[in-house]
């Protein structure tokens, strides 16, 4: 079972947004944060605040990554040419884990760390259970064929809220999704926005 340190919904709350646009999401009844003090804290954030928001909602929106997972991947995209923030998108999209819930494997980037971890998933045909596993473009990424009647897989193909984004080739009827290409800010299907230059100014102040 993978260590879950947060929530989703606490989340969405500690966030008020709801950031995977989830209908059951508490924000969309209760936009303040949690806490018999909740509703006081909407004070304008300094630009640290909102520098340290942005980074939150990212680390959150992946599975609440820890800080030493993230700032490893922040270093990666700050090695590769080009636009670090752009480069940062493009490595937590390449996560197995983030490939599965892209596809609609699973309901919840929870529950694709989840089943990865538990060996239900293949890439290119071999089993892969780590859910930071990078794939490459042109990956194939299958459901093991035991798997595939799991109630959670048939939630998760028929949930109408989501829709596969383009740079992700799904196949719901053989349980297979290619990596077609490594997507930019302005292809990924965020419920909310999302500001990775503020997480680029956060780390080069920090």
């Amino acid at each position: 079972m993978t260590k879950r340190t947060s929530a989703k919904y606490k989340i969405d709350r500690r966030m008020g947004e709801n950031i995977w646009g989830r209908a059951k999401s508490p924000v969309n009844k209760r936009d303040y944060g949690p806490g018999q003090h909740g509703q006081r804290r909407k004070g304008k954030l300094s630009d640290f605040g909102t520098q340290l928001r942005a980074k939150q909602k990212l680390k959150g929106y992946y599975g609440d990554l820890t800080e030493k997972q993230f700032r490893r991947i922040y270093g990666e995209a700050e090695r590769v040419k080009g636009d670090t923030g752009e480069n940062l998108i493009g490595l937590l999209e390449r996560r197995l884990d983030a490939v599965v819930y892209r596809a609609k494997f699973v309901p919840t980037i929870f529950a694709a760390r989840q089943f990865v971890n538990h060996g239900h998933v293949t890439v290119n045909g071999k089993r892969v259970n780590i859910g930071s596993y990078r794939v490459k473009e042109g990956d194939v990424v299958a459901v093991r064929d035991k798997s595939r009647q799991l109630a959670i897989v048939l939630e998760a193909v028929g949930l109408a809220e989501r829709d596969v984004p383009d740079y992700i080739e799904a196949d719901h009827n053989k349980m297979t999704a290619t990596f077609v290409r490594t997507p930019s800010l302005g292809d990924v299907p965020y419920a909310v926005q999302m500001e990775p230059h503020l997480v680029v100014e956060y780390y080069a102040k920090n």
